[in-house]
């Protein structure tokens, strides 16, 4: 050990916060302490809360409102949720209201044309003969134009290829 560059070991004099005092050693000639051997919970047993210079509540007075704050701000949260969950109800029941009043008033409209639909063939069965035999042969020429494709042997149509 080198000389001169560590402090004095000498006898210290411990205060306890519980009034207790002893002596021990130390590089201090007098220590203030918190806790001692007769007042430590694991040393007596008991649960004793210790609260020194009033530590506990000021951090009850610093960050006890911070659980208050935190339910407030999560029931806010909540609610706003609601409200939108409700709003949307309300909007798809607004629309679905639209959509079925659009649809009467669709079918209220057909149901009106379908006097005049059936009116127009009594009208075309007055015509010539000879224009209703041109109709049928255009009627004819047009689903052959649409027919399906032939199918092959394989169980395709011809146009399409195999993906195997």
């Amino acid at each position: 050990m080198r000389e001169g560059i560590h402090p004095g070991y000498v006898e210290a004099t411990v205060h306890c916060s519980c009034g207790n005092t002893f002596t021990t050693r130390s590089t201090q000639p007098e220590l203030h302490v918190e806790l001692c051997d007769l007042c430590h919970p694991f040393y007596t047993g008991q649960q004793k809360f210790v609260d020194t210079g009033g530590r506990v509540q000021r951090f009850a007075d610093k960050f006890g409102g911070a659980a208050e704050t935190v339910i407030a701000k999560e029931a806010a949260a909540k609610e706003a949720r609601q409200k939108a969950h409700e709003d949307s109800v309300i909007a798809s029941r607004q629309a679905r209201e639209i959509r079925e009043r659009e649809e009467a008033e669709m079918a209220r409209k057909a149901a009106a044309r379908a006097p005049k639909a059936e009116a127009a063939p009594e009208a075309v069965a007055e015509a010539p003969v000879e224009e209703a035999s041109v109709a049928e042969a255009a009627s004819t020429e047009e689903p052959a134009a649409e027919a399906p494709a032939e199918e092959t042997p394989s169980g395709t149509t011809g146009g399409e290829e195999s993906g195997e």
